[in-house]
């Protein structure tokens, strides 16, 4: 599961913009610019999900900055969604020829639960205090693409889980984080000895794809990076079997760490996955 954000245009000041007290309409993915990661989102990405929830009959939830760990965070639903195409009059005039994905939400202020952080969440809002929004997602559907030289991943297809308002700058390191956390769990499997079933396989394949994402997105002025789709040296490093342990020595090969000498062999799934737990221990 993967998170994006960007600025939102929310209307959320009750009578004053016209909503009833307790809602919210925020543009919470905007399509076909570039955004910091190096990845366009075409029209059309929410299309199939925005379907798949309607027939489901169960509401989009809304959290507060993707804390889906606490059921306090869980703040309020989506009333209504939909892809807002170029010229849409529910488009803000500077989207007006990109269009993106909209949502009317109802927070839960009616009668707050103790603990809900649903009542401060809205007088952020109305006091225009939160100005970004924030989704959860995985990628169905994608690919590189090019555009005046440009290169950058398009999502052409999303599966999308939840939406929220989130801080400023709040969504900079949320995909590392997630990655990070998924990691950290598979390691500990592997470490234990258990082999991974193939959803786990499957995590780190996204896990991986991930992180390929965000360093390709990086400026290439940055010692060791690349913005090319190949990735920097350091990716390249991870995507090779790390080197085998001599037998005739105790000790793990000059620069690599004891987790990655105990790994399987180079035809393991999680080869990759060993290699960057051995880039991140050597960092």
């Amino acid at each position: 599961m993967l998170m994006k954000s960007c600025p939102a245009r929310v209307k959320a000041a009750g009578e004053q913009d016209g909503l009833p007290e307790g809602q919210f309409e925020a543009i919470v993915s905007v399509f076909g610019n570039v955004d910091s990661y190096g990845d366009v989102v075409m029209p059309g990405a929410f299309k199939d999900t925005l379907a798949e929830w309607e027939s489901s009959g169960n509401p989009i939830p809304v959290y507060y900055s993707h804390r889906m760990d606490d059921p306090d965070f869980n703040i309020g639903h989506v009333v209504e969604a939909a892809e807002l195409l170029p010229g849409d009059p529910r488009l803000p005039d500077d989207l007006k020829d990109l269009g993106g994905l909209w949502v009317k939400a109802q927070l839960d202020i009616d009668a707050p639960v103790p603990g809900s952080k649903a009542p401060q969440v809205h007088r952020l809002l109305k006091g225009r205090r939160i100005t970004q929004f924030s989704f959860a997602y995985d990628v169905d559907e994608g690919g590189w693409a090019k555009r005046d030289d440009q290169e950058f991943y398009e999502l052409r297809k999303l599966r999308l889980y939840e939406v929220g308002p989130t801080p400023i700058g709040a969504n900079q390191e949320t995909e590392l984080l997630a990655v990070k956390s998924a990691m950290t769990g598979l390691a500990r499997q592997v470490k234990a000895g258990r082999l991974l079933p193939t959803k786990a396989e499957d995590a780190l394949r996204e896990a991986r794809d991930a992180i390929d994402s965000v360093l390709a997105s990086l400026s290439d002025a940055e010692d060791g990076k690349s913005t090319r789709p190949g990735g920097s040296d350091q990716e390249q490093q991870a995507s090779e079997p790390p080197a085998a342990k001599d037998p005739a020595s105790d000790e793990a090969p000059a620069g690599k760490s004891s987790v990655a000498s105990e790994e399987p062999p180079a035809t393991s799934p999680v080869d990759a996955y060993l290699a960057v737990i051995s880039i991140q221990e050597r960092n």
